[in-house]
């Protein structure tokens, strides 16, 4: 538990863990609503009464269609809340909201009303090989997590991803090239990062004991083009270009693989990338 000062005043948000009973989705299937430009072409009308899990700008589909089973927002990059500054204020109302200790610095700094009103709807994730992903050395509950002397210096250190790889709760590919990648079982005990808050999301929901995880708007091979809420003068920098091939390509093929063993298929419904992946 993290405690944020607003106005003078403390703020608690939990660590993310799988055995709270509200955090149960009991063998649903989820829907994870990403925010390619295909989005624009599905069909939400038959979507609206299953589990849902939206991912940073996807949330303002809530405008449109209303959606009786929102599970979930994913935010784990917090250059989402810099260039985006409205979106929350327009459509975050309180939906559980799953976010990296760098996201939460950035809402106490932009939006500090939203932490004030609805941090007991918040859990804090964070990437394995960085724990709680903190990224701002100054930050002023860096202090509290670690003190002044090893703050620095903690907040810096990553340990390897195959240093994971006996580890129960993770499946690591320690001899994929250039690097390792992997896949949590539990986040409760951190995610493993892929160059896409989607798949920090997919990791997520079979956290939370989801039973079918089906992917929207995870398009890939267009990330040069605007996200389907922006407009060119208006978007967001990606570097999704760098990492596809290499990264995310293969992680998310590694997760459909090993979540399919523990019954769980994975389902990409994006027109646009679903060649790229081996699992459809």
């Amino acid at each position: 538990m993290i405690e944020f000062e607003v106005g003078n005043q403390p703020f608690p948000i939990y660590a993310f863990n799988a055995k709270e009973n509200q955090q149960n989705l009991d063998r649903q299937a989820v829907n994870i609503i990403a925010s390619g430009p295909s989005i624009a072409e599905v069909d939400f009308i038959p979507l609206l009464d299953t589990a849902t899990i939206f991912i940073n700008g996807s949330i303002s589909l809530t405008a449109q269609y209303s959606f009786t089973k929102v599970v979930g927002y994913v935010i784990s990059d917090a250059r989402f809340i810099l260039h985006q500054p409205d979106i929350l204020n327009k459509y975050y109302t309180g939906q559980p909201l799953y976010a990296t200790l760098a996201v939460l610095e950035a809402l106490v700094s932009a939006h500090p009303e939203i932490i004030k009103k609805y941090h007991h709807k918040m859990r804090i994730i964070y990437l394995v090989d960085r724990p709680w992903g903190v990224k701002g050395n100054d930050s002023e509950f860096s202090l509290l997590l670690l003190g002044k002397e090893s703050r620095h210096q903690a907040l810096n250190r990553k340990t390897p991803l195959s240093a994971f790889a006996k580890h129960a709760k993770f499946v690591i590919d320690s001899y994929h090239q250039p690097s390792p990648i992997g896949l949590s079982l539990d986040i409760t005990y951190g995610f493993v990062e892929a160059g896409t808050v989607a798949y920090v999301a997919t990791q997520l929901a079979f956290s939370r004991g989801a039973n079918a995880l089906h992917l929207y708007g995870v398009d890939l091979l267009n990330s040069s083009e605007p996200r389907f809420y922006e407009d060119r003068e208006r978007s967001a920098p990606t570097t999704l270009n760098n990492v596809i091939s290499n990264t995310i390509v293969p992680s998310f093929n590694l997760l459909a693989k090993t979540y399919q063993q523990y019954g769980v298929r994975v389902t990409n419904h994006s027109p646009i990338s679903q060649s790229l992946s081996d699992f459809s």
